[in-house]
């Protein structure tokens, strides 16, 4: 048995107590930011498939305005229905400044794009935990257009009175997504 029993329940009952009065004041936070930043690049080309926007909007953007950023170790895109997303992963240690200034340099040099699309946009950072959740739109009597106005007006303000939503973004026909408050 236990030579010292109670004083490791002693001991056990003050550190619940400890924990308890510092709970309130601890910072949350569900992740540390441990991943190099990244900055996000979106451009919106309505009415342009995924073929499309791959050919007209985000090659060119890949080849003609962001390569060769400096510090810039990996570069993702994706292109869906109406929408171009580049991600410019940054060496680690590089200032998330640094390198959302040295992206916004290059996206001056917009023009260049076919004017099939809005110009590109540099999203806010945000943490690394990414986007919660992607909610996709279906219905048997309502239109594509019907949906996307219930998105855009209706279900986009109630997601956004949640606590601890910081952003939904919708695009394409049948994509949107929720991000977390940091």
């Amino acid at each position: 048995m236990l030579a010292f029993r109670y004083l490791v329940v002693a001991l056990a009952a003050g550190i619940m107590v400890m924990g308890g009065v510092l709970l309130p004041g601890m910072h949350a936070d569900v992740l540390p930011e441990t991943s190099p930043p990244v900055v996000e690049i979106q451009t919106n080309a309505p009415g342009l498939s995924a073929p499309e926007v791959e050919s007209l909007v985000t090659v060119p953007l890949e080849k003609n305005l962001l390569e060769g950023v400096l510090g810039v170790t990996d570069v993702t895109s994706d292109s869906i229905p109406g929408l171009s997303q580049i991600d410019l992963h940054f060496a680690a240690g590089t200032s998330l400044y640094q390198a959302r200034q040295l992206v916004q340099e290059r996206l001056t040099g917009a023009f260049v794009l076919p004017n099939v699309s809005a110009p590109p946009v540099m999203r806010q950072p945000v943490s690394s935990t990414g986007n919660v959740m992607i909610v996709g739109l279906t219905s048997r009597t309502l239109s594509q257009v019907d949906l996307s106005v219930l998105a855009r007006w209706t279900i986009v303000p109630r997601l956004l009175g949640v606590a601890g939503v910081a952003e939904v973004a919708t695009f394409g026909p049948r994509w949107s997504s929720c991000r977390p408050a940091t």
